[in-house]
C-alpha cells in the first residue's frame, strides 16, 4: 500500500472544506476514498508553479491540477503583485486564449477576478494566437498580460502565460515574487470573486488590422513575392487559434494561392484529427502534407494551438515533403534576414539577435560571417525578450528563436510568433524561388560557407511524482557522476548551468558561467559534438539535445557529410538511450 505524506491529505482536506463547488467536492472524496492513492497524490503534492512557460498542467481537480481555483489564486497573486508594483496607477490587463477545453471559463474567471481587484481588463472578443496577446499588452499600455494555453501539450492539459508590461512572459525577479504572492494565498477564500463587468473593454476583430499592418512592414522582398504570388502554400492550425491570422498574414505579404487543411480548420479542444497538437511530430502534419500533394503545394505550413510555434515543409524533390527542424528554419530565417539587411546598407554595427544554449550553433556562426552580436540565453522566449527589453534603444533586435519551432521577426511581439514566422517563410521560399533555388539549396549555401551543422532531440517523458523524481535523479547523476566519454569520444568540456560552472577537463580547471542558474548540464566533446540535458519546464519529460557538425566542402559532398553526421547523432542517441 502506498504510503501518503500527511500533508497531501490535509492539502485535500482544506480544499474539500473550503468554498468550493459541489461537484469538485464529490471529486475530492473520491480521490480520498479511493483504494489507489496515485491520483490523489498527484493532485496534491505540490502547488503548479509558474515555469519557462507559466502556470500548466493537467486539467482536473487540486492544487497540482489546472481548475477555476488554481487559475484563480494565481490571478489573485498576481493582481496583489500588480497593485504593490503600479501603486496610484491604472492598472490594465490583456487577457486572450486558445481553442482548449475550459479556455473561455478559465479566462472569464481570470478577467472576473482582475476585475473585482479594481484592475481593467481589455479582453479578445475571440480566440486569438499568444503574439496578438503579446502585441496587444504593448499596443494598449497594460502593465501585465494572461494567455489561457497550454502551448501544444496534450488535449488533457490547459495552462496560463502571465506576461509583464513589455509584452514578454514574466522574468525575475516578477516570476519568483509573484509565485510568493500566489503562495501567499491559502485558501480558495482569500480569492476576490465579485467581479466588475464595468472595468472589461473587449478587444474587437478589427485589432487585427493593426497587428497585420505590423506583420506586413517585416516583408524584405515584396517585387519577389508579387512574382511568385500564385505559389501553392497549403495552412493548418491544427484546430487552433491560428487559422484566421496565417492566411491573413501571407495575404498581406502578397500570398494569394492559400489552401486550407478543411478538416483542421474549426477549433477544438479535443484535437480529433491528432495524438498531439504539436507540429514538431510529423504525424500532426499527416493532413496538411496529402494536401500539400493534392495542391502541388511549393510549402506547407502548420501551427501549434496557440499559435506562437510553426513547421514548415517543403518538396523534397523526390515526391513528397521535407519537415524542416526548428533548427534548420531559424538557419535560414537567420541568415536571409541578415543578407537583406545588408544588402538594404541596414547593418551598422548596433544590430543583434538572440538565441537559446540548446539551438543550433550555425545561428551563431552565420551571425559572426555577417559580424552581428549573437546574444546566447537560457531556453524559453521569455529569456530572448528579456535581452531585446534591455537592450532597447541600444541596438537594433532583427530576429531570434530557439530549436523548438519558435522565432521572432521584429520586436512588436515580445514572444514567438508562429504568425508572422510563416508569412516570412513563405517569402524566403518565394524569394529563393526566383533565384532558381530550392530550399535545400539555400541550405547547402549556408552549410558550405558556415558548417554542416545537424541536431537531434530525445525526449522521455516521466510522469506524475515518481517521475518529477526520477528526472531530479537523472540531472543529478550527470552531477556526481560526469562521464568522461561518450559513444567513445572524450568528454573535453562541461557546463553546468545550475552550478554556474564550466570545466575544462583536459586542463583540469573550472570557471564561472556568466548566465542565470538554471537546471541545464551540457557535455562538449572532442570532435565537436554538444550534448545537452535539461528537465522540461511545461511537461513531465527530460530532453536530450544532440549537435554534431562537418565541414561541407562542395554541394556533391552533400549525402556523404549528411550520412556522416547521422551517424554520429545516432551514435550518441543510443549511449543516452
Amino acid at each position: 500500500m502506498t504510503t501518503i505524506d500527511p500533508n497531501i491529505i490535509a492539502k485535500a482536506q482544506s480544499w474539500l472544506n473550503s468554498n468550493i463547488d459541489e461537484k469538485s467536492k464529490k471529486e475530492i472524496q473520491a480521490l480520498l476514498d479511493a483504494p489507489d492513492k496515485t491520483e490523489l497524490i498527484d493532485s496534491f503534492y505540490r502547488d503548479l508553479e509558474f515555469g519557462t512557460g507559466g502556470l500548466r498542467g493537467i486539467m482536473g481537480v487540486g492544487s497540482n491540477r489546472m481548475n477555476v481555483y488554481t487559475v484563480a489564486m494565481a490571478t489573485q497573486g498576481l493582481a496583489n503583485y500588480l497593485l504593490a508594483c503600479f501603486p496610484n496607477e491604472e492598472i490594465k490587463v490583456a487577457i486572450t486564449h486558445d481553442c482548449r477545453i475550459n479556455n473561455t471559463l478559465f479566462a472569464d474567471t481570470t478577467a472576473n477576478v482582475f476585475t473585482a481587484n479594481g484592475i481593467k481588463v481589455k479582453y479578445f472578443r475571440e480566440l486569438r494566437p499568444t503574439p496578438m496577446l503579446s502585441f496587444a499588452i504593448r499596443y494598449f499600455g497594460c502593465k501585465s498580460g494572461v494567455m489561457v494555453t497550454a502551448s501544444h501539450n496534450p488535449k488533457e492539459y490547459n495552462g496560463y502565460k502571465a506576461y509583464w508590461d513589455d509584452g514578454g512572459q514574466v522574468v525575475a525577479p516578477h516570476d519568483k515574487n509573484i509565485i510568493t504572492e500566489v503562495q501567499k494565498i491559502t485558501s480558495i477564500d482569500d480569492v476576490k470573486w465579485d467581479k466588475n463587468d464595468a472595468l472589461i473593454e473587449y478587444i474587437e476583430a478589427d485589432f487585427d488590422l493593426i497587428y497585420l499592418n505590423e506583420v506586413k512592414k517585416l516583408s524584405l522582398s515584396p517585387n519577389e513575392v508579387m512574382l511568385q504570388k500564385d505559389m501553392p502554400i497549403v495552412f493548418s492550425p491544427i484546430h487552433g487559434a491560428s487559422g484566421k491570422m496565417v492566411p491573413a498574414a501571407l495575404k498581406v505579404f502578397g500570398f494569394e494561392n492559400i489552401h486550407i487543411v478543411k478538416e483542421q480548420a474549426e477549433p477544438d479542444g479535443t484535437f480529433p484529427t491528432v495524438i498531439y497538437p504539436n507540429p514538431e511530430e510529423a504525424e500532426a502534419l499527416t493532413m496538411a502534407l496529402e494536401l500539400g500533394k493534392k495542391t502541388n503545394a511549393e510549402l506547407v505550413l502548420a501551427c501549434d494551438p496557440d499559435g506562437d510555434r510553426y513547421a514548415a515543409c517543403v518538396p523534397d524533390g523526390k515526391g513528397g515533403f521535407e519537415l524542416l527542424n526548428g533548427n534548420q528554419t531559424g538557419a535560414l530565417l537567420t541568415y536571409y534576414l541578415l543578407s537583406k539587411w545588408r544588402e538594404h546598407g541596414k547593418l551598422t554595427g548596433k544590430e543583434f539577435m538572440v538565441n537559446t544554449i540548446v539551438t543550433t550553433e550555425l545561428i551563431d556562426e552565420i551571425c559572426k560571417g555577417f559580424g552581428v552580436t549573437c546574444y546566447s540565453v537560457l531556453t524559453g522566449f521569455k529569456n530572448i525578450a528579456e535581452v531585446i527589453r534591455n537592450l532597447e534603444g541600444k541596438k537594433q533586435f532583427i530576429g531570434g528563436g530557439e530549436e523548438s519551432y519558435g522565432y521572432l521577426v521584429g520586436d512588436f511581439v515580445r514572444d514567438k510568433d508562429g504568425v508572422s514566422a510563416c508569412a516570412m517563410v513563405a517569402e524566403i521560399v518565394a524569394y529563393y524561388r526566383t533565384k532558381g533555388k530550392t530550399i535545400q539549396d539555400v541550405l547547402a549555401e549556408i552549410y558550405m560557407q558556415f558548417g554542416f551543422y545537424k541536431e537531434s532531440l530525445i525526449s522521455v517523458t516521466k510522469k506524475g511524482k515518481d517521475g518529477a523524481e526520477q528526472i531530479q535523479a537523472l540531472m543529478a547523476g550527470f552531477r556526481t557522476n560526469r562521464p568522461t566519454e561518450m559513444n567513445g569520444i572524450k568528454v573535453v568540456k562541461v557546463v553546468d548551468v545550475k552550478e554556474s560552472k564550466v570545466y575544462d577537463v583536459e586542463k583540469g580547471t573550472e570557471s564561472a558561467l556568466q548566465m542565470d542558474k538554471s537546471n541545464v548540464i551540457q557535455f562538449y566533446l572532442a570532435d565537436g559534438s554538444k550534448i545537452s540535458a535539461r528537465p522540461s519546464g511545461t511537461e513531465p519529460k527530460i530532453k536530450y539535445y544532440f549537435s554534431v557538425h562537418e565541414s561541407l566542402p562542395n554541394r556533391e559532398a552533400y549525402d556523404a557529410v549528411s550520412a556522416s553526421l547521422e551517424e554520429q547523432l545516432n551514435g550518441l542517441k543510443q549511449y543516452f538511450q
